[in-house]
């Protein structure tokens, strides 16, 4: 049996569980491009050809972005984030619509076009944006490159190291190729070494919940039913820096996940790339091929006896699947909704196996501290939180872009000497840190480290770590109206604190704003006490993270804005 034949049975073997769950989202997909109607129509037809009960098709058809919105045979997706928000002041959405003649969530009375309006396409450092199919379309003139006028405007991502000795950035900052470590670790490291080198480096989860990586890879037991998953469900609007890696530096990705899979005992591992990235997705299914072609993939890989598959798979469009328990509802084609815990995913995952989810910059930097040594990572950033992070400018920047840096560089060194402060001289506003659910801070509270624990005493989160920075144009009223939008459109639904609680703030937001609220008397006007029950209920009772982190960071923007009617 050569090679091909061997991986194609160990292909057959490894299908037999998870498949009609993947297989399902993505007919479901193939059968939503180019039809303007209900899912009621088609949903179902699809579940009965995969053997499934109708429900099955109808619950992700309606729940998952890219499956509910129409799609006319040109469909377009104009970010409504809030980069793109702080860079036009939320004008290019209606100027989208005028241009292209129909309202955002609808399409063309003929199915010609539709356009759908999305959070964060990754083109936080250009915005606003909007993808034209597959096709980029960036800065202030949106209608015109919808039109015709204007040639479509794709800048790349600006990526820099402010550390000397990049560690995420190696191979796009440095030049330092991937696929150097895979082979040595195999031939001369067991995967008790390469989880000690983790374990030494402190390394946490770069995803946003920040949980020692190696002590989740240790909860998984080491049983070779393990599934990786690389989460490339990049969300939080204001982020780009997974969306970097995984189309400049791909081949990283996939040694770190390698890696990590060789660790845990692990022979199986799938590529969560979100639909808002279709380059990612194309540059990531070209580096799984060309991981077959050179040996690294597949059955005993280099000679070692180990064997590693790994599958991409595209999302649908959901922020909330990006959490570990939604995302693995997700690849079971369910509607991806966060489950309780325990079981947690490391002992019930995935099809019912053991389960590793994983950010993809966390498994970039694996690498280089297998390399390395661990105490050669743990030496950066603070005693407290080691390593370096990626940090992303977004456009109201002077000098947008990703950096890579320590943790622990203070933030206004971040925001004046990389950024170089906001562009036109520009007064910043309130900057926006780690996402929508991480916080904001106040032009004279920058003086913070950034690092999870700093940032926290100061009501923020260090999530992603995106800066976002809305500049004295945009009312602080206004950006609390968009974060409570941003959480009654993403709220997944599973728990009613939070999918009653951030309909109902929204509510109770937009009647005061219709009140004066964002007028002259602002002062004067409060939200009422069940504002604050509501911030209290969510708070206290909601399921998982999404629901729990709006009222610390829509209260950090009230502290930040001196709002204090709506703390």
């Amino acid at each position: 049996m050569d090679r091909a034949e061997r991986f194609d049975a160990f292909r057959a073997l490894a299908d037999r569980r998870g498949r009609p769950g993947i297989e399902l989202i993505a007919s479901l997909d193939v059968t939503r491009d180019g039809r303007a109607d209900d899912p009621a129509a088609w949903a179902p037809g699809v579940a009965a050809r995969l053997g499934l009960p109708a429900a099955a098709g109808l619950g992700p058809a309606t729940f998952y972005a890219d499956l509910a919105a129409p799609h006319g045979r040109r469909h377009v997706r104009v970010c409504s984030a809030a980069a793109c928000f702080a860079a036009r002041l939320g004008r290019h959405l209606p100027e989208t619509e005028q241009a292209l003649g129909v309202a955002a969530g609808t399409a063309s009375a003929d199915g010609a076009v539709s356009l759908q309006r999305v959070r964060c396409l990754g083109y936080c450092y250009a915005g606003p944006a909007c993808l034209d199919g597959d096709t980029p379309c960036t800065g202030p003139r949106l209608a015109a490159q919808l039109t015709g006028g204007r040639p479509p405007l794709d800048p790349p991502v600006p990526a820099y190291d402010a550390t000397g000795d990049p560690v995420t950035l190696a191979g796009i900052a440095g030049g330092d190729p991937p696929w150097q470590v895979w082979p040595t670790a195999l031939a001369l490291s067991a995967p008790e070494q390469v989880m000690a080198e983790v374990a030494a480096s402190g390394l946490r989860g770069r995803g946003g919940a920040g949980f020692p990586v190696a002590a989740k890879w240790a909860s998984a037991g080491g049983s070779p039913d393990t599934v990786l998953i690389a989460n490339g469900d990049e969300g939080d609007p204001g982020s780009f820096a997974d969306r970097l890696l995984m189309e400049s530096d791909p081949g990283r990705v996939l040694e770190g996940l390698a890696l990590a899979c060789f660790a845990c005992g692990s022979r199986r591992a799938v590529v969560l790339v979100r639909s808002e990235y279709p380059r990612a997705l194309a540059a990531m299914r070209a580096a799984v091929r060309r991981a077959y072609e050179d040996g690294h993939l597949g059955l005993s890989v280099h000679g070692s006896g180990v064997d590693v598959d790994v599958e991409v798979v595209e999302g649908a469009g959901s922020y909330v699947a990006g959490e570990e328990t939604a995302l693995i509802a997700s690849l079971e084609g369910d509607r991806g909704c966060a489950r309780p815990r325990p079981p947690y995913p490391t002992r019930r995952g995935v099809w019912g196996a053991p389960t590793v989810v994983n950010n993809v910059e966390t498994l970039a930097a694996v690498p280089w501290i297998v390399r390395r040594g661990g105490r050669a990572y743990a030496r950066r950033g603070t005693r407290g939180e080691a390593g370096t992070k990626l940090v992303c400018l977004s456009e109201r920047f002077a000098r947008p872009g990703c950096y890579e840096v320590e943790l622990g560089t203070p933030v206004r060194r971040i925001v004046t000497e990389l950024g170089g402060g906001l562009k036109d001289g520009a007064r910043l506003r309130v900057l926006q840190v780690g996402g929508p659910l991480g916080g904001f801070l106040a032009p004279e509270a920058l003086d913070v480290p950034l690092a999870e624990a700093a940032l926290e005493c100061r009501g923020a989160a260090l999530g992603h770590a995106g800066l976002v920075a809305f500049d004295e144009r945009a009312r602080p009223e206004e950006i609390l109206r968009h974060v409570w939008e941003f959480a009654a459109a993403e709220s997944c639904g599973a728990c009613s604190p939070c999918r009653v609680g951030s309909r109902r703030g929204l509510a109770l937001v937009r009647e005061a704003l219709e009140d004066g609220a964002d007028g002259p008397g602002a002062e004067r006007t409060r939200p009422g006490d069940e504002y604050r029950r509501v911030l209290r209920v969510m708070g206290e009772a909601s399921l998982c993270a999404f629901g729990r982190r709006v009222p610390p960071a829509v209260r950090s923007l009230a502290r930040a804005c001196r709002l204090p009617g709506w703390l």
